[in-house]
């Protein structure tokens, strides 16, 4: 089995530190836009204020990336400061900036404990300033509570309380404090994705029902108002599990607007009882604070469909201010024939939404199968279906396959499946570009689906972030990463794995150092995938001239998968590689190349 970080934290030299987590928001933009004239100004940052402040405060970089830097304080006190120091200069020498060009900055603080390995940091303390970092709102710093509790009656700076934060594989929700320094929010640049359009946010609506466990049902009718608000053109719809973030938390309506980047913000409730359901909702600007507008649907349960067009339709109406285009109507979901088939469906979403282990496969290949008994028409069940066995090819080590598996088969026929029901659904039409991808190889009409799910919903964070997947296979990193960045700038608080997408693309494209650091924070729990993760990082650790580290996490890569598949026949070093090749389904024999000339370079048999 592999050796778990902890027993080898157990065997390393530890030590309590405050770390400080940086990252330059919009990197990729700023980079397409000026390369040259982004990586002066970069530098000259670094020289004229990184540096100094932190020699000043007595910090040390410990990771230096392109667009980021973590660095290690022996004080909070003066890790805090100095944090607080960078924005406040950085928004000040940004200030005659234009707009689109100027540098921004999120950061996140954290006292904990680290592992050290030569001048390298690991451990809790370390990730948690990683992720408050990738929640903190550009031009601003947040802190862990562990770290604001050092500074009482030590810094005179206007923290507010930020609530609990659920940071991704850690297992103790984080209290996380804001500081927003004089000046910062004025340095913001403009939106990078639709500025023009209204950029809209729906929090999850509140369970009021008796039963606190049909919160699944709150969230499910949360979600499908996202989906319709999401079909126009006219708004910005922000992704569900950035607005369900707030999920709880007494937070101005207006600090929610500015941390999602949305103009107005949608919250309602929830109360089901027996056979009717009744529905409050009300729009927010979010700007002012301002109630635009509010309802109550007092219905039939049976009508829950038709409010939730309602709703969507009074939204656009008062937000974007246009007649609703019919043709945008006809592209809604068929919305299934029998509404227990739908409320087992609800089930299985909020479900996936957790984790994606085979376990939970096997607990939601249940549930979508018990939809098609109720409904056998209902096309995202099928999709479902397809990931799930899609899934379980990816966890097969068989080298380099030909042909697709059983399991790819079954995944072919399921998305076939939904997209013979509901041509019009971007999801369904999404998910067979995947299939088609993986399955068949078939790169051109992947392209072709995805084509038709982003002009369908342009507006759908999971679309362009699986379209960007796409991209990369296609060796096609440019595209790819315009994919990413409006997937992050939809989903501001995007999950980690977004990264693994980035880190790839910027591999494609020779960003050797910026992808290596990137993959350096395990963003799956899944084993196969992360595992496909660190073949890339040996290969990228390489082509950056990094060799002996290449070499250290190559044998690590070889260790790794060889008690994964333990007891495999086929189990050899080259069979590994030549899975992680295959894994990664490269549409060029170039870009196959590429990735084994790194894994050779690390002195893999590839």
């Amino acid at each position: 089995m592999p050796i778990a970080e902890e027993e080898m934290a157990s065997i390393a030299e530890r030590r309590l530190a405050a770390i400080l987590a940086a990252d330059v928001v919009g990197y990729s933009r700023l980079i397409e836009a000026d390369e040259a004239g982004t990586l002066g100004d970069l530098k000259v940052i670094r020289q004229k204020i990184l540096e100094p402040l932190l020699a000043e405060n007595r910090g040390r970089i410990v990771k230096l990336m392109g667009d980021g830097v973590i660095a290690e304080f022996g004080s909070i006190v003066t890790a805090v400061a100095c944090a607080a120091a960078i924005q406040s200069q950085l928004a000040t020498t940004q200030a005659d900036t234009p707009p689109d060009r100027r540098i921004v900055l999120r950061i996140g603080v954290h006292l904990g404990d680290v592992v050290v390995e030569g001048e390298d940091l690991l451990g809790d303390g370390v990730n948690i300033a990683a992720r408050l970092e990738q929640l903190c709102p550009p031009g601003a710093v947040l802190i862990s509570g562990a770290a604001h509790e050092q500074l009482s009656g030590k810094l005179d700076l206007p923290f507010t309380d930020a609530g609990e934060q659920r940071l991704k594989n850690i297992v103790r929700p984080v209290r996380a404090f804001q500081l927003a320094p004089e000046g910062a929010n004025d340095q913001l640049p403009p939106q990078p994705v639709q500025a023009d359009k209204p950029a809209v946010a729906v929090l999850p609506f509140q369970n009021l029902s008796d039963d606190p466990d049909q919160v699944y049902f709150s969230d499910g009718i949360t979600e499908d108002i996202i989906t319709e608000l999401s079909r126009f053109r006219e708004l910005l719809v922000i992704a569900r599990n950035s607005s369900f973030a707030f999920r709880g938390k007494s937070i101005d309506v207006r600090e929610i607007g500015r941390a999602l980047g949305a103009s107005h913000v949608i919250e309602g409730n929830v109360r089901r009882a027996g056979d009717r359901v009744r529905i409050n909702a009300q729009l927010v600007d979010a700007s002012t604070g301002t109630h635009i507008w509010a309802e109550r649907y007092d219905r039939a349960l049976a009508d829950v469909f038709a409010v939730q067009e309602e709703i969507a339709q009074s939204i656009v109406a008062r937000v974007a201010q246009r007649v609703i285009d019919e043709r945008e109507m006809a592209a809604r979901r068929r919305p299934p024939q029998d509404l227990r088939a739908y409320d087992v469906f609800l089930r299985a979403l909020r479900l996936g939404g957790t984790s994606f282990t085979p376990e939970v496969g096997v607990q939601l290949e249940a549930l979508y199968q018990q939809v098609l008994a109720i409904d056998p028409t209902f096309a995202r069940a099928y999709s479902g279906l397809a990931f799930i066995h899609v899934d379980r090819s990816w966890r097969v080590i068989a080298g380099v396959r030909s042909q697709p598996d059983e399991e790819m088969l079954l995944a072919l026929d399921f998305g076939e499946k939904a997209l013979a029901l509901d041509p019009n659904d971007p999801r369904v039409q999404s998910t067979c570009g995947l299939m088609y991808a993986y399955g068949r190889r078939d790169f051109d009409r992947a392209e072709r689906h995805f084509d038709l799910a982003r002009s369908m919903n342009p507006n759908d964070a999971v679309v362009q972030i699986l379209y960007a997947s796409l991209q990369r296979m296609r060796g096609k990193p440019e595209r790819g990463l315009a994919a990413v960045e409006i997937a992050r700038r939809l989903n501001p608080r995007y999950p980690p794995w977004y990264n693994s997408s980035r880190a790839h693309l910027l591999f494609q494209r020779g960003d050797y150092d910026d992808a290596a650091a990137l993959l350096e924070t395990r963003m799956w729990d899944d084993p196969a995938r992360y595992l496909r993760d660190l073949g890339w990082r040996v290969a990228a650790n390489a082509h950056a001239g990094h060799l002996d580290q290449a070499a250290r996490r190559g044998e690590e890569l070889v260790r790794e998968i060889g008690s994964h598949w333990q007891g495999d026949p086929r189990a050899s070093a080259s069979a590994y590689v030549d899975w992680v090749v295959w894994f990664s389904v490269l549409e060029q024999a170039s870009d196959e190349e590429h990735l084994r000339a790194g894994l050779r370079l690390a002195g893999l048999p590839a």
